[in-house]
C-alpha cells in the first residue's frame, strides 16, 4: 500500500469550527478576493490528519474474519515494507458474473461512532490496473439502514479516499447531488450515490458494504487502513462564490472553461463553421434509417420486425431503423434556484388542468406585484453565485418560477437558467426569444453531424414539426386520483390505476399529446411516464410489495385498488376461513379485511398472492395507458413505462409484455450484461434503453459525475463506446438514448439538486470534444455491426 499515506504524522489537536458567514446580493466581489486569498496556501487539509480510530487495517486475523464475500472475491496480501510493520490490505476481485459484486466488512460488535464529533471516513486503496473502476461504498446501521457513496477510481490510482460523515460538511443541505469538495486536498472526495439519505443514524456502525455494479468484466482493488479521522478546520468561504457569471465552477479551471464572451463567440464561430461544411454519415434515409440495408414494408409510421434473428425497428419507408441520441434535449429543467423567493402566494396557484409537471415548464415569468414581495430564503444558495442579473438587466428573463421541487434545500423559489443566458449571449437577440430558434436549429445540425439518428424521451415540443430528426413524444399522467405508497417511492407515490380519474386524466394527457406530434410519421413512438414506484426486483417483501401492502392497509371505501383485490381474494378463497388458513392470519368476516389490515409477518401463500395482486396492478396501467393509446394515436410505438432496474419487478415485466411495442428500461450500468438481461431473449419483444449516461467530476469542473463515473472526459468517451457495444450486440435491442444533451446545473437542478457531468455539451453550450468524437466512432459504425453487412 501507499507507505507515505501509512505513516503520515499523526497530531493530537484540536479543531474549531469557523463561522461561516453571511452576505446578501451584491457582495460577490469581496467574496472572489476573500476566496482567491484564502485559497493559496496551497497546504493539502489532510496532511497532518489526526486518526481519532483505525477501524480496520486488516492486520489481525480477527478484522480478517470480518470479511465477508459471497459475490466477489476477497484475500488478505500482505506486501514488504521497510518499517517491519505488518502491512497488509484487502485484495478485492469484483466479478462481471454479478450484477451486484459485493464485500462486507461487518465487525462482531458495532463501531461506536457517537463518541467521534465532526469525523470523517477514510480509506487508502489502489487500482492497479489499466481500467477505471467505479467503487461503490454504504455505510451500514444495525437497522440495516445505510448511507451510499461512489467514486471513480482512474487506472493505475494509488491514494486516499474519504468523505465527511459528520460535521457541517456532512450535514449542510446544499441542494446538491454532490457538493463542492470542503477542503484542498490530494485525497479523493466520495460522490453522495443519491441524495442525502435523512434520517440515517449511524451512531453505531454495523458495516461497510463495498460493491460494484453491472461491470462487463472483472476488476480488482486492494483497500487498507479504514479509519475515522478528524475534520480539518471548516472552510469560511465554502459553497461561496462557487458559480461563476457563465454558470461555470468559479475556483476551478479546465480545458472548456469560458472566461469572456469574446471566448464564447469565438468557440461558437468555430463549431458553426464546421457544422455548416458537414455532410452527416453516408447510408442515411430520410428517417435516418439504414439505406445500404434490406428493404422492408413501408407503412409510413415506425414499427418493429425480426430480421435474421435481431429485432429492428423499421422506418416509415422500410428502411431498418436503431434508435440512438440524446434524451431530454430542451431547456425546460436547465434552471436552478437562486436562494430567492416572494412573500406573494399568488406565484405557488396551481390549476386543475395543468398536464405538465413542474420541472417540464419552460420560463415562468414572474409579475412586478410578485416581484416587490422578494426576499432571501436561503442565503446559502443566494450565495453561491458570484453573479445573478439585475431584475433590468438583458438576462433577467432567464428567471423563472418553481412552485415546488421534489428535495433539496427549499420547497420552492426563484430560479435562473445560465444555460439559457449563455444561448442568449453567443446567439443576441433578434426577436424575443430568437436565440431559442438558433438553438434549435444548430441542435439539428449537431443530430446529422454526430451521426444521431433520434431524439430520446422529453424532447421539446418546438423539435416536432422540423421534420428533420425523429422524435419520440412523452407525457405524464398526473392528476388528484388516489395512489399507493411502496417502502421507497423514488419519484412519488404510484397512481392507482384502478381509480376512474385515473383513466381520464390518461385521456386529457394522450389527446394533449396527439394534438402536438398531429399524426407525424417523424414520431416514432410514444413515453408515458418514467421509473414509476411499483417496488424493487428483489429484496424483502415490503421493498417488493409495498404498494400491495398499502392498498391492503386502506379502506375499500378509499381505494379503488383494494376493492378490486377484494374482489380477487373472494373469489379465490371463497371463504374467509380458507384465507384465513392460508395466510395464517385470523380475520372474523371479510368486513374486516374490507377495513384495512397490517401485516408485519408473511408466509408463502401471502406472498404468492401479493406477487399475483402486484401484477394485477400492473396490468390495470397498461391496460388504460395501452387502450387509450391505441384509440388515440393508433399509428405511434408504445414504448412502455420506462423502468428502472432498481425498480422492475418481474411481475410488472410480466404484465407490461402484453400492452407494449416495445419494452424500455433506464439502465445506469457499466453496459448491459449478457446474464443480467438474458431474461429479454426470452421474453422475445424488442427493447430499448431510455436512458443511460457517464459523467466524470474531475476534469469536467463538475461536482457531480451522475450515476455511472468516469475518471476523466478520456475514460469517459472511451466508456461510452463500451457501453454502446454492449447494447449494439444484443439481438433485443432496437435503441439507446443518452440522458441527457445538456450537463445539469452545477448548483443544481431546481427539482431536485441533480447537479450531474451526463451532458454532450456544458453549461456554455460547448461539446465535449472527445465524447462527441466517440459518438461519430459508433454511430458512423453502428448499422454495418449491428446488421453484419
Amino acid at each position: 500500500m501507499n507507505n507515505t499515506l501509512k505513516n503520515r504524522t499523526l497530531l493530537s489537536t484540536v479543531i474549531s469550527s469557523t463561522l461561516f458567514s453571511l452576505c446578501f446580493f451584491g457582495c460577490s466581489s469581496a467574496l472572489t478576493d476573500n476566496k482567491d486569498a484564502n485559497s493559496s496556501s496551497g497546504e493539502d487539509a489532510f496532511a497532518k490528519e489526526v486518526v481519532l480510530s483505525t477501524l480496520v487495517d486488516f492486520d489481525s486475523a480477527q478484522q480478517q474474519s470480518w470479511v465477508n464475500a459471497p459475490t466477489a472475491t476477497a484475500l488478505v496480501k500482505k506486501s514488504d515494507n521497510k518499517s517491519g510493520l505488518d502491512d497488509a490490505g484487502l485484495n478485492i476481485e469484483f466479478l462481471a458474473s454479478e450484477n451486484i459484486s459485493q464485500v462486507t466488512v461487518k465487525p462482531n460488535q458495532s463501531w461506536q461512532m457517537e463518541k467521534f464529533q465532526d469525523y470523517n471516513l477514510a480509506f487508502d486503496v489502489t487500482n492497479e490496473q489499466d481500467k477505471s473502476i467505479q467503487l461503490y461504498l454504504s455505510v451500514e446501521n444495525e437497522a440495516g439502514e445505510y448511507q451510499s457513496r461512489s467514486i471513480s477510481l482512474a487506472a493505475n490510482f494509488s491514494g486516499t479516499i474519504y468523505f465527511p460523515l459528520t460535521g457541517k460538511e456532512a450535514e449542510t443541505e446544499t441542494g446538491f447531488w454532490g457538493d463542492a469538495p470542503p477542503w484542498e486536498t490530494e485525497d479523493q472526495l466520495m460522490i453522495w450515490r443519491s441524495w442525502r439519505a435523512d434520517n440515517v443514524n449511524l451512531d453505531k456502525v454495523a458495516a461497510l458494504n463495498f460493491f460494484t455494479i453491472g461491470l462487463l468484466e472483472n476488476k480488482q482493488i486492494e483497500i487498507d487502513n479504514i479509519r475515522v479521522r478528524k475534520n480539518p478546520e471548516s472552510d469560511p468561504y465554502w459553497m461561496k462564490g462557487i458559480i461563476d457569471k457563465f454558470g461555470q465552477n468559479a475556483k476551478l479551471d479546465s480545458s472548456m472553461k469560458i472566461n469572456s464572451l469574446a471566448q464564447l463567440n469565438e468557440v461558437s464561430a468555430k463549431e458553426l463553421k464546421e457544422l455548416s461544411e458537414s455532410k452527416g454519415m453516408p447510408n442515411r434515409s430520410k428517417f435516418g434509417g439504414y439505406s445500404a440495408g434490406p428493404k422492408l414494408k413501408a407503412t409510413g409510421y415506425f414499427r418493429t420486425q425480426k430480421v435474421d434473428g435481431k429485432w429492428w425497428m423499421v422506418d416509415p419507408e422500410g428502411y431498418l431503423y436503431f434508435s440512438h441520441g440524446p434524451a431530454n434535449v430542451r431547456m425546460a429543467n436547465l434552471s436552478t434556484l437562486t436562494g430567492v423567493d416572494f412573500k406573494d402566494d399568488k406565484v405557488r396557484i396551481r390549476y386543475d388542468y395543468e398536464v405538465t409537471p413542474e420541472d417540464s415548464m419552460g420560463i415562468v415569468e414572474v409579475s412586478e406585484e410578485i416581484k416587490a414581495t422578494r426576499y432571501i430564503s436561503s442565503p446559502l444558495r443566494h450565495n453561491m453565485f458570484e453573479w445573478l442579473p439585475s431584475y433590468d438587466d438583458p438576462l433577467a428573463n432567464n428567471y423563472s418560477y418553481r412552485r415546488s421541487t421534489l428535495k433539496g434545500a427549499v420547497p420552492h423559489g426563484e430560479t435562473f437558467s445560465f444555460y439559457r443566458a449563455n444561448l442568449e449571449r453567443k446567439y443576441g437577440e433578434q426577436y424575443p426569444n430568437s436565440f431559442e430558434d438558433k438553438w434549435r436549429d444548430v441542435t439539428l445540425e449537431r443530430m446529422k453531424d454526430w451521426g444521431f439518428t433520434s431524439f430520446g424521451n422529453w424532447v421539446d415540443p418546438m423539435f416536432y414539426p422540423a421534420k428533420q430528426v425523429p422524435y419520440f413524444a412523452n407525457g405524464w399522467i398526473i392528476g388528484d386520483f388516489k395512489t399507493l405508497s411502496g417502502k421507497t417511492n423514488h419519484w412519488g407515490l404510484m397512481p392507482d390505476p384502478y381509480d376512474p380519474f385515473f383513466a381520464e386524466r390518461a385521456r386529457i394527457t394522450i389527446q394533449d399529446i396527439a394534438v402536438k406530434i398531429k399524426n407525424s410519421p417523424w414520431c416514432v413512438g410514444i413515453f408515458i411516464d418514467n421509473e414509476k414506484s411499483w417496488g424493487e426486483r428483489e429484496g424483502s417483501v415490503e421493498a417488493r410489495y409495498g404498494v400491495i401492502i398499502d392498498a391492503l392497509s386502506k379502506d375499500i371505501q378509499e381505494s379503488p385498488a383494494k376493492n378490486a383485490f377484494m374482489k380477487h381474494l373472494q373469489s379465490k378463497y371463497k371463504t374467509i376461513g380458507k384465507l384465513n388458513n392460508s395466510w395464517n392470519i385470523q380475520l372474523d368476516n371479510w368486513q374486516d379485511l374490507a377495513k384495512g389490515i397490517d401485516f408485519t409477518v408473511f408466509n408463502e401463500n401471502q406472498i404468492d398472492d401479493l406477487s399475483t395482486m402486484l401484477e394485477m396492478l400492473g396490468e390495470q396501467y397498461f391496460i388504460v395507458v395501452h387502450n387509450t393509446l391505441e384509440e388515440i394515436l393508433p399509428n405511434h410505438l408504445y414504448m412502455g413505462a420506462r423502468m428502472a432496474n432498481w425498480g422492475m419487478p418481474d411481475e410488472i415485466i410480466k404484465a407490461s409484455t402484453t400492452y407494449s411495442d416495445v419494452l424500455s428500461f433506464n439502465i445506469y450500468e457499466e453496459g448491459v450484461q449478457e446474464h443480467f438481461w438474458k431474461f429479454l431473449e426470452e421474453v422475445d419483444l424488442p427493447v430499448a434503453i431510455g436512458e443511460f449516461h457517464i459523467g466524470t467530476a474531475t476534469d469536467s469542473g463538475m461536482f457531480n459525475p451522475g450515476i455511472v463515473h468516469a475518471s476523466s472526459q478520456k475514460d469517459r468517451a472511451e466508456m461510452y463506446k463500451t457501453y454502446m457495444e454492449s447494447v449494439l450486440n444484443k439481438p433485443y435491442m432496437v435503441g439507446a438514448h443518452w440522458f441527457q444533451y445538456v450537463d445539469e446545473p452545477i448548483s443544481g437542478r431546481a427539482l431536485d439538486g441533480e447537479n450531474a457531468n451526463i451532458g454532450f455539451v456544458d453549461v456554455t453550450d460547448t461539446p465535449y470534444p472527445e465524447l462527441i468524437k466517440a459518438v461519430k466512432d459508433v454511430t458512423s459504425t453502428m448499422y454495418q455491426n449491428r446488421y453484419g453487412k
